[in-house]
């Protein structure tokens, strides 16, 4: 009897800590995976997920209002990506300024401090355009507050620091962002961004070209440049072939001897801004004696003859419609050719948007900007490339910077990064970037020198060279 007793008391103990599992484990909250947190966010829907070790690289569209001062007056869908690596890490947002990549990629800011990243398409860069385009909501207000509302969408789920950044654009679309919004982000990292405060007053650009590289590597550039305006009836002969082959069209620069020109007068620009000092040795060192074979094939390679056609136009139709309105666009002179070839000059922005788009320039939207950075930059980081002609204008800080610097890379063009800074400017800005991102270490915040980037360099991930793009935008 007491046997058995003593078995069906054990029996009850056994039931009764089974139920009690059972019952911890149901009240258990199942985790929610990411896709359903971001998919739960108001606006957001997937278009698609790429797999990639490490992370979760999701493409999404947002729901915007396209005039964020009257939202009832219609929506697009902008298109972001998510490079998710933990909610518990920092998070970046980046932008170029033009169209997003959907190939996952990581900013250096992104490796620095092993966060995840988000990246969104500039406002009226396909397919992020409204339908109809009211051209006139496209202005760096809109598109700050753009980047305003996907932060305040995206911050309950990635609750720890931010920062923003971005490269040429990208980095001048860092800057506007931070001046409208100064207390989204705990800090800015603005790569090799133009900062063109007075549009008409571009005499900055001549002092560089003239003082750039090596006397012997400026002498090639020009000589090549100044030969193909005196062969501009033999080589538009080729370019001419050469449209008809591929079917291209003039209609927006206005004729074919336009776009020549145009393309030539960007060759100096162009190699500079995506070449350095040692490609000198690829270029004509005789130009006068080079065959038209040469010249064309110089011009073709850093310029591009296919870019001033309406084809190629067409998808920086956005950029120079800002540029036209309220970036400013530089304007630069060629004292090494003669007047009597050079028939346009550097056009303007407007001869490359279509005359069915209305532009009116608005000559306060960049001292705006300008001033507010100099008196009230806080947590920001410029980098230059000293050999970048879109430097030759920079962003400059005031006695109200806090926390703030300019950096200039040496020798490096428009894809100057802080990986290119002498060692001191480097420890120091990868030392204020993982302060501001939160997770600098007690050793880094006593000894800059100590700071080093958190993840490890992945070359699919961590592309480093600058993207070869037209030349006269930034």
């Amino acid at each position: 009897m007491r046997k058995a007793l003593r078995w069906l008391l054990a029996l009850v103990v056994l039931i009764g800590t089974v139920s009690t599992a059972s019952a911890a484990t149901a009240a258990e909250p199942k985790a929610v995976d990411i896709k359903d947190r971001l998919l739960s966010i108001p606006g957001m829907s997937l278009i698609e997920e790429k797999p990639y070790t490490g992370y979760r690289f999701f493409v999404l569209n947002y729901t915007q209002p396209v005039d964020h001062r009257r939202p009832s007056k219609g929506t697009f869908q902008q298109r972001i990506t998510m490079l998710h690596k933990d909610v518990s890490r920092p998070t970046v947002f980046y932008t170029g300024g033009y169209s997003v990549s959907t190939t996952p990629s990581r900013r250096e800011p992104t490796q620095i401090v092993d966060g995840n990243q988000v990246s969104m398409e500039y406002r009226y860069f396909t397919p992020s355009r409204p339908e109809p385009a009211d051209w006139s909501k496209l202005d760096i207000w809109q598109a700050a507050s753009d980047q305003h509302r996907i932060f305040k969408a995206l911050k309950p789920l990635y609750s720890k620091n931010w920062l923003s950044t971005g490269g040429s654009k990208g980095g001048m679309t860092a800057t506007y962002y931070e001046r409208f919004y100064p207390r989204d982000m705990d800090g800015v990292v603005a790569y090799v961004a133009p900062n063109d405060v007075v549009n008409r007053e571009d005499r900055a650009y001549d002092r560089f070209f003239a003082r750039v590289g090596t006397e012997e590597c400026r002498d090639r550039l020009n000589g090549v440049q100044r030969e193909a305006l005196v062969r501009r009836t033999p080589l538009k002969e080729k370019y001419e072939a050469y449209a008809a082959e591929n079917g291209y069209t003039f209609d927006t620069i206005g004729s074919l001897d336009r776009a020549y020109e145009a393309v030539v007068l960007d060759y100096v620009w162009g190699f500079w801004q995506y070449s350095t000092l040692k490609d000198c040795a690829d270029i004509p060192a005789d130009a006068k004696n080079a065959s038209d074979h040469e010249i064309w094939t110089s011009v073709d390679t850093i310029s591009g003859f296919s870019f001033y056609t309406d084809q190629g136009l067409a998808p920086y139709t956005p950029y120079y419609y800002q540029a036209g309105t309220q970036l400013g666009a530089p304007t630069i002179h060629f004292p090494h050719i003669e007047k009597k070839y050079i028939r346009y000059g550097y056009q303007p922005p407007r001869n490359f948007v279509p005359r069915s788009i209305p532009m009116e320039f608005e000559p306060w939207a960049m001292r705006d900007v300008d001033t507010w950075v100099k008196h009230n930059a806080r947590r920001m980081l410029f980098v230059y490339g000293e050999n970048d002609p879109w430097g030759a204008e920079p962003f400059r800080l005031g006695h109200g910077a806090r926390d703030s610097y300019v950096l200039t890379a040496p020798g490096m063009n428009h894809g100057a990064n802080v990986a290119g800074l002498v060692p001191e400017e480097k420890a120091l800005a990868t030392a204020r970037i993982l302060d501001w991102a939160g997770v600098a270490s007690a050793e880094v915040r006593t000894d800059p020198s100590a700071a080093a980037p958190l993840a490890t360099f992945d070359a699919r991930l961590d592309k480093r060279d600058v993207q070869r793009e037209p030349a006269l935008r930034p």
